[in-house]
């Protein structure tokens, strides 16, 4: 039994249901529930009173209902076109707008999930006119389309009570990008700068004029014996070759790989050129040497002499300069960039775009015009080598400031290179604690000005120095930022530890926001340092006055052009993740309590890019900043409704003050920053502060003198000097330990291990820069061209990556063959309900794209379904090869709870993740680009919840399309998503989060079936948990359970960047 509305023919399974719609109609043109005509023994048989035939239909053969103008709901009759954001007849809209071509998904060999064959037609049961029943489903009612206004919970805006609770969104708010900033100006750094200011006159000029270009690796070939008739000299053959490549860079030990070779028959077989390891080396110390070789030097301090070894910094810097793989990428002069053509919003993301290198190209021109300036980047660490007996190394590491930072960062790319080991002694057997510290910071200096004294000479007058490509120019080595954590920073700058190295602020004084204190006078630290010469008996007091350390001969006394404070540059790693953020988590467990915010970390629904504590973090021990990162990805949305002391004025100055640091964090990691951005930047920490006295009132704290707080206000400072943060991040030092440090150390036998290590490191360099080599040759031959400068691997720069598009990615063939429809309609497996009638409309939409949403309804209950199972996806997968390679940067889980393959029979939990659909086209994106479009707004996007990935066998698509052609059905991968509500006018007013909650008709969930092309990215969506967690819930279900949800903006960078 079925009941209908006579006034606009829509059928309900239940009386109750018809009886709801009577009441939310204003002028119901229907009889009342009980009527006899009112009920219906069939849904796809209309009454005859309610039938006519357009002139349409007649062509078509179908029946449809008789439109009714929309005449008021429950809500009124006095809706606006605001309120219908959708094209379609009579106030409806279809589902999405499928009459355009839907974007390609790539496919890919199955790499991470089990694939099956394709699947057969002769799988389909397709029906024939006379056809029986199909299979039985349960039908739900009225399945409202996605982007229709909903009848549930739409009287108020999103997140705000019945009862007027809760912050809800902010009435006077307006959509901003990340930071509050306007979206036009956060939009100026998704391009290339367009406007240009180059430095002009003479800056980066050749010496002399060069007509053709050369490659270095000419002069290579021409010190190799043999490599005019043999490409792999001094190696036999390319086996020969390749073997003794793996051998250096897979690194066995030399044990092991003598032991491999002296298998009989191994080397003749083989046709190699060494029989041992020491063979081999023999032949490896025989190729010519790109980078120089280390030497030994020796230092005494108080009776005792320690060791250094370290290799010639000029020939260093020629080294990275006179790469081949480098010519094409060298800058030579500096440039303004801006992003508007009136010039007067600058852009900064690579060094050349910062002031620093401007400035000092300016003094040089005025001195000695057509000078280049070759920026120095000096990065020092000590590092643990061992994981007992403490036993530690400290590596300097050199790079320049002409290479992008995208080859600096990659250790791969040879764009860093170790310039020294320096001591590493504690020198215990001094017993005075003073002593010992002053004698350790002269130690350091003595050793670095060593290692730096040559830029001396070199900075003033130049020298000649000719890139990969044969051109000559006369280069200005200049130290221009020295990267380092807070301890490295105070020895570098001769600094008092607790106070800021950069300015004058005392330690007692580091909390105060702004900081009212100069930056640090350089002229008057170097007069007082000088004085150890000129007036010693001064030496102490003027150091003293200067606020700084009285170490004798600092390396940068004489080094020109150098203000070491100016050079002194922030550091995200220590400052932010492991600094800041470190602080504010465990002021939130103080603040939250620990069981509490254990709990809902613990029941957080999983996503790509989030990493589930199922723990907690309260019992974490030695946090990373790995895992900081991962805890700053959500932990605004775990606290912002948290019950505290104070009432909910107390929590929301708690929210607000987290938000405002995580805005400063993940601003602060931008690739290109532009003078509003940096203006958001200096605002994001004035909010922290602005609300950081709540630590405060909950008893927390008592001040906030904290030096890594306050390097927070030099930020700006330092992103419109260097350029923007991963310039100069320790995280590429802390990279750098492990191929130069700690893989050079575990090659050793652990015993006087310095000399093997750089000589370890010597050959591993050799190698490196000759299978580059080999490389160009074999592209030489291909090519039939000589002047080939380098090989054709390029890396282009992306302004900025996080702008960059991504692809989805589908395995070629689906991770279960066939899976019956009953499972994917059960609630214990895949949860699908509403399936099969979700299908049938998409199937009439597809044929029909210009039916409105009842015409569609109507239509879909005569559709059959022509098989039992459907081949379904476990993944979907985002990814750009041409910049994260075949790294997965965002991917989609859509599984049921499954046992695991291993013998304990443990359970995989089920996992359906939620995403970010495209529901209107964009304006700016091309239909055959199969990408994530990168203008994305969230006016054209809604969140759903992805139950089934699934392809239709051919015979299906033969049965529901035979007049389409290939090119016009349906796309191979399709998807069975629920949807949520739709964005609010504006995000929540403390946390500026975006609330959702499920889109229901009738209590029941709202699906449909969408392409999966239509699907940008994954979304994280956190519970907003109105107190205690429940205890049913866990990080399986609590999608399920819960019905509220923030919209988290800090699952990744990329998310933080685009989405808003």
């Amino acid at each position: 039994m079925t009941w209908k509305c006579s006034g606009c023919n829509r059928p309900y399974l239940r009386e109750c249901d018809l009886v709801q719609h009577f009441n939310k109609s204003t002028r119901p043109k229907t009889s009342p529930p009980g009527n006899d005509n009112a009920s219906t023994s069939s849904l796809s048989q209309p009454a005859p009173e309610d039938v006519h035939m357009t002139e349409g239909d007649q062509d078509a053969g179908e029946l449809e209902p008789k439109p009714v103008p929309f005449e008021g709901d429950f809500f009124g009759d006095d809706y606006c076109n605001e309120d219908f954001p959708f094209d379609g007849e009579g106030g409806h809209s279809t589902l999405l707008d499928l009459s355009r071509e839907a974007p390609l998904v790539n496919e890919v060999s199955d790499d991470e999930e089990e694939g099956f064959p394709e699947v057969l037609s002769s799988d389909c049961d397709v029906p024939t006119a006379q056809a029986g029943p199909s299979l039985t489903f349960p039908v739900r009612p009225f399945c409202q389309c996605a982007g229709q206004p909903s009848q549930v919970g739409e009287s108020q805006p999103i997140g705000q009570q019945p009862d007027g609770s809760g912050t809800g969104p902010d009435p006077h708010a307006t959509l901003s990008a990340p930071g509050n900033i306007p979206p036009p100006s956060h939009e100026q750094l998704r391009t290339a700068p367009s406007y240009i200011h180059h430095f002009g006159g003479r800056a980066g000029t050749p010496i002399s004029p060069q007509t053709t270009l050369t490659s270095a690796y000419d002069i290579y070939g021409k010190n190799v014996e043999g490599s005019t008739e043999n490409v792999y000299a001094p190696f036999r053959s390319e086996l020969d070759w390749k073997i003794a490549q793996w051998a250096k860079t897979r690194s066995p030990t030399s044990n092991a790989f003598s032991d491999l070779l002296a298998i009989k028959g191994v080397v003749e077989s083989l046709g190699l050129s060494y029989k041992n390891a020491n063979e081999l080396n023999a032949i490896i110390d025989m190729l010519p040497h790109q980078c120089p070789a280390f030497s030994r030097f020796e230092a005494t301090a108080m009776g005792e002499t320690f060791e250094m070894y370290a290799r010639p910094i000029l020939e260093c810097i020629i080294a990275l300069w006179h790469n081949p793989e480098h010519a094409r990428y060298l800058c030579f002069a500096p440039e303004r960039h801006y992003a508007d053509m009136d010039k007067t919003i600058r852009l900064y993301h690579d060094l050349h775009t910062g002031k620093w290198w401007w400035s000092v190209q300016k003094h040089l021109e005025a001195d000695k015009p057509g000078a280049t300036v070759v920026p120095i980047i000096i990065s020092s660490d000590k590092t643990q080598v061992t994981l007992f007996r403490n036993k530690t190394a400290y590596p300097v590491y050199l790079t320049i400031g002409n290479l992008p930072k995208a080859i600096r960062q990659k250790p791969g790319r040879q764009g860093q290179i170790l310039l020294a080991y320096l001591p590493t002694t504690r020198l215990d057997h001094i017993t005075t604690q003073a002593i010992r510290r002053r004698t350790l910071a002269n130690l350091f200096h003595a050793c670095m000005k060593t290692l730096l004294a040559p830029l001396e000479s070199a900075g003033v007058e130049g020298i000649g120095m000719m890139s990969g490509d044969g051109v000559t120019r006369r280069c200005h080595p200049i130290l221009a930022a020295y990267v380092g954590d807070y301890p490295e920073q105070c020895l570098v700058s001769c600094a008092y530890t607790g106070d800021c190295p950069i300015c004058e602020c005392p330690h007692d004084d580091l909390g105060v926001f702004p900081p009212p204190y100069p930056l640090r006078n350089f002229e008057a630290a170097r007069d007082a340092v000088k004085m150890l010469v000129t007036d010693p008996d001064r030496f102490g007091a003027a150091c003293l006055e200067a606020n700084i350390k009285a170490v004798q001969h600092p390396f940068w006394e004489d080094l020109p052009y150098t203000d070491i404070f100016q050079s002194i540059t922030v550091d995200v790693l220590h400052q932010l993740h492991q600094g800041v953020f470190k602080h504010l988590v465990a002021w939130l467990k103080l603040a939250c309590g620990t069981s509490e915010l254990d709990a809902r970390i613990a029941w957080l629904p999983p996503n790509h890019s989030v990493r589930i504590f199922y723990k907690g973090i309260s019992n974490l021990a030695r946090v990373s900043g790995a895992e900081h990162r991962q805890i700053s990805r959500f932990i605004l949305g775990v606290i912002c409704d948290m019950d505290l002391p104070g009432g909910r004025v107390v929590t929301a100055q708690l929210t607000r003050a987290t938000r405002a640091l995580l805005d400063f964090v993940f601003m602060a990691q931008y690739p290109i920053h532009s003078d509003d951005t940096l203006t958001a930047l200096d605002n994001a920490l004035s909010a922290f502060h602005a609300d950081r006295d709540v630590f405060e009132t909950l008893g927390i704290r008592t001040g906030f003198n904290i030096p890594k707080l306050h390097s927070l206000a030099h930020y700006v400072r330092c992103i419109k000097l260097f350029g923007t943060t991963d310039n100069y991040s320790t995280e590429t030092s802390e990279r750098l330990h492990i191929d130069f440090t700690k893989d050079a150390y575990q090659a050793t036998n652990h015993k006087d291990e310095y000399p093997q290590m750089t000589r370890w490191l010597e050959r591993r360099e050799k190698i490196s820069h000759h299978a580059n080599y080999v490389l160009w040759r074999q592209q030489q031959v291909e090519d039939g061209s000589r002047s080939l400068v380098a090989t054709h691997t390029i890396i282009r720069w992306q302004p900025p990556d996080l702008t960059s598009v991504l692809q989805l990615k589908m395995t070629r063939h689906p991770t279960r063959k066939s899976v019956p429809l009953t499972d994917l309609t059960s609630i214990t497996h895949y949860g699908a309900r509403y399936l099969i009638p979700a299908l049938a409309r998409f199937v009439v939409q597809w044929r029909h794209p210009t039916f409105n949403a009842r015409r569609v309804e109507y239509h879909a209950e005569d559709v059959v379904m022509p098989f039992k199972s459907l081949p379904v996806y476990h993944r979907i997968k985002f990814w750009n090869e041409a910049i994260y390679g075949n790294e997965t940067i965002d991917s989609i889980h859509v599984h049921p709870r499954s046992a695991a393959s291993s013998a304990d029979n443990a359970m995989i939990p089920g996992r359906f993740n939620t995403a970010l659909v495209r529901i209107r086209p964009s304006p700016a994106s091309a239909a055959s680009v199969p990408s994530v479009i990168a203008d994305l707004r969230l006016i054209d996007t809604r969140i759903a919840q992805v139950r089934v990935v699934f392809t239709l066998p051919g015979a299906a698509l033969d049965y529901f399309f035979p007049t389409l052609q290939p090119h016009q059905r349906p796309p191979r991968h399709l998807a069975y998503v629920e949807w949520f509500s739709k964005f609010a006018n504006a995000p929540d007013r403390n946390s500026r989060m975006f609330k959702v909650t499920r889109t229901l008709e009738g209590g029941e969930r709202v699906g449909s079936i969408i392409p999966v092309s239509l699907i940008e990215r994954s979304v994280h969506l956190i519970p907003k948990w109105s107190g205690a967690v429940p205890r049913a819930w866990t990080s399986e279900n609590v999608l399920e359970e819960c019905s509220t949800f923030y919209v988290n903006p800090f699952k990744d960078a990329h998310t933080y960047f685009n989405l808003y």
